[in-house]
C-alpha cells in the first residue's frame, strides 16, 4: 500500500513567508523610534550608531552565505534556522542590560535576517511560475508598506505603555507561527547528495564584506590608521576569498553565475537603486524640514508616497511583464528613477511639500517595477541548484547599494556644507540645532537652512546621476523569454 507524499499548500506557505518577512520589516522602523529610550536607560550612546550598522553588516555578509546553504541543504531547514537566529536574538537584546550586549543580540538578529528575507523569496521563486510569481511579489512589497507605516505607530505605542523590551519579544509570536507554517505546509524533496561546504571561503566573505562597509563607514571620520586598517584588512580578505573560490569544488560564490550578464546588469541596477534609495530617505525629510521648513509630519508625509508609489510599480509590473517583456519593462520603470530624481534636484526652500511626495511617489513606483522584474528575471534564466544564491545576489547588491549610497551621499552634503558660496562655514552644533528645531526661529537660523539648501541641492544632483547609472546596467541587458514552466506545485 503506497503511501502519497504530502502535498505543499502553497497559499499557507506564502503567509509564512509574509509573516516572516513582516518580522523584519517592522523591527527596523520600530527598533529605530524606540532606540532614543533604549539608550538613555543602558548608556554607551557612542555606541548607538552601531546597534544599527552591525545589524546591517550582518545581514548583509550572511545574505550570501544562507543563499547559498539554502542551495545545498534546501530552503525549509535554513529557514527554520534562520527564524530560530533571528528569535533567540530577539529574546537575548530585550534581557541586553548594556551597549555592548545589545549590540551582541543585534548581530544575531542580523544573521537570522540575512537568512530570511533570500531565502522567502526563493522559496516563492519555487512554488509560483514566472507569469504568477509577479503577483505574489507584489503583495511582499506591501509587507514592506504596511509595516513602514505601522513600525514607527508601534514602537511609540510600546515605549509608551509597555517596557522597551517588548520592541523585540513581540517578534517571538510572529515567528513561531510563520516557523510552524512552514513546518507544516512546505514540503521539499530531501537532499539525496553530501553537499561539500566552503567554509573558508563563507569566512573571507564574511570578513571582507565586514571590512568594507566598516571601511564606507568611517571614510572621512576616522583616524587614518584606523582606515588604515581596515583598508588593509579588506585587501587581505579579498585576495584569500577569490584565491580560494577558484579552487574550492563547490565555491560559496560562484563567478560564473555572479559574473552572467543578465544577472549583472540586473544586480548593477540595484546597487544604483540602493543608492538612490538611501539618498531619498536619509536627505529628503532633512530638506522638508529644515529648508522648506516644515513639519516633521509633512517631511513624513513626503516620504512614505514612496511606500505608496512602490507596491504600485510592483503590482502593476507583476500583471503586466509577461505581455510587455521583462527587459522593456526593467527599462522603462528604471526611467522613473532619475525623473523623481530631477524633481529633488528643481526643489527650493518655496517649493511645495506636494511636489517633494511626487518625487518620492515616482522613485518609489520605479524602483517597486525594478525590484519585482529583476528579481523574476533572474531567478528564472539560472539552474534551480542556483536559484538561492541568485537571490541572495539581488539582495546584497541593494544591502551594499544602501551603505554606499550613505557613504558617497553622505560625503557629497558634507562637502556642500562646507563650501556653501558666500555663506560661511556652518558649524555642527548650529546644524544640530535647526535640525532639532530649538534654534529654527532664530536670528541666526536662516543661512544655516541656506547653506543646507545648497549642499542638499548639490546632494540631489549626485542622487540623479547615480539614477542615470541603474537606466545605463538596465541597457546591458540582453533580450530574454522567459518561458512559462508547465509544471506548477499543486495547492
Amino acid at each position: 500500500m503506497s503511501s502519497q507524499a504530502p502535498v505543499t499548500n502553497r497559499p499557507l506557505v506564502i503567509a509564512a513567508v509574509m509573516a516572516s518577512m513582516a518580522m523584519v520589516a517592522l523591527e527596523a522602523t520600530i527598533v529605530s523610534t524606540a532606540m532614543p529610550q533604549i539608550v538613555t536607560q543602558l548608556g554607551g550612546l557612542r555606541l548607538y550608531s552601531w546597534v544599527f550598522s552591525l545589524f546591517l553588516l550582518t545581514q548583509t555578509a550572511m545574505t550570501v552565505v544562507f543563499g547559498k546553504l539554502a542551495d545545498l541543504y534546501g530552503r525549509k531547514p535554513v529557514i527554520l534556522a534562520g527564524i530560530a537566529v533571528f528569535l533567540l536574538g530577539s529574546v537575548l537584546a530585550g534581557f541586553a542590560w548594556s551597549m555592548p550586549a545589545m549590540i551582541v543580540f543585534r548581530l544575531l538578529q542580523g544573521a537570522g535576517a540575512g537568512a530570511i528575507l533570500p531565502v522567502t523569496l526563493t522559496i516563492v521563486g519555487d512554488l509560483y511560475p514566472a507569469h504568477e510569481r509577479g503577483k505574489v511579489q507584489g503583495y511582499l512589497a506591501s509587507v514592506w508598506a504596511v509595516s513602514a507605516v505601522l513600525g514607527p505607530m508601534a514602537g511609540s505605542l510600546i515605549i509608551g505603555k509597555l517596557s522597551w523590551a517588548w520592541i523585540f519579544w513581540i517578534n517571538l509570536p510572529i515567528g513561531v507561527l510563520a516557523a510552524l507554517g512552514f513546518v507544516a505546509f512546505l514540503h521539499e524533496q530531501p537532499v539525496r547528495k553530501r553537499p561539500a561546504i566552503d567554509a573558508a571561503g563563507a569566512a573571507y566573505f564574511t570578513v571582507a564584506v565586514a571590512a568594507l562597509m566598516m571601511v564606507l563607514t568611517d571614510a572621512g571620520a576616522a583616524g587614518a590608521g584606523r582606515l588604515a586598517v581596515e583598508i588593509a584588512v579588506l585587501g587581505a580578505s579579498l585576495l584569500l576569498f577569490v584565491r580560494q573560490e577558484r579552487r574550492a569544488a563547490d565555491p560559496m560564490i560562484s563567478f560564473r553565475l555572479w559574473g552572467h550578464r543578465p544577472v549583472l546588469a540586473c544586480n548593477g541596477a540595484t546597487l544604483f537603486s540602493g543608492m538612490a534609495l538611501m539618498g531619498l530617505t536619509t536627505f529628503l525629510p532633512m530638506y522638508v524640514q529644515v529648508a522648506m521648513d516644515r513639519t516633521p509630519v509633512v517631511a513624513g508625509f513626503a516620504l512614505t508616497m514612496m511606500m505608496v508609489g512602490w507596491p504600485a510599480g510592483a503590482t502593476i509590473s507583476s500583471r503586466t511583464f509577461h505581455r510587455i517583456g521583462l527587459r522593456r519593462l526593467l527599462i522603462g520603470g528604471s526611467l522613473f528613477l532619475p525623473a523623481g530624481a530631477l524633481v529633488f534636484a528643481l526643489l527650493t526652500p518655496g517649493s511645495s511639500p506636494a511636489l517633494a511626495g511626487l518625487g518620492s511617489l515616482v522613485m518609489g513606483f520605479g524602483m517597486g517595477i525594478q525590484s519585482v522584474c529583476s528579481l523574476v528575471l533572474i531567478q528564472e534564466i539560472v539552474p534551480l541548484a542556483d536559484r538561492g544564491s541568485a537571490t541572495a545576489s539581488n539582495l546584497f547588491a541593494r544591502n551594499l547599494g544602501n551603505t554606499l549610497g550613505a557613504a558617497l551621499l553622505g560625503a557629497v552634503q558634507n562637502f556642500g556644507m562646507h563650501h556653501a558660496a558666500g555663506l560661511g562655514v556652518v558649524s555642527t552644533e548650529q546644524l544640530r540645532q535647526v535640525l532639532d528645531g530649538a534654534g529654527r526661529h532664530l536670528a541666526g537660523s536662516a543661512p544655516v537652512r541656506e547653506a543646507l539648501h545648497h549642499s542638499l541641492h548639490v546632494t540631489f544632483l549626485a542622487m540623479l546621476v547615480i539614477a542615470l547609472g541603474a537606466i545605463a546596467a538596465m541597457l546591458l541587458l540582453p533580450g530574454i523569454e522567459i518561458a512559462r514552466r508547465q509544471e506548477v506545485p499543486a495547492e
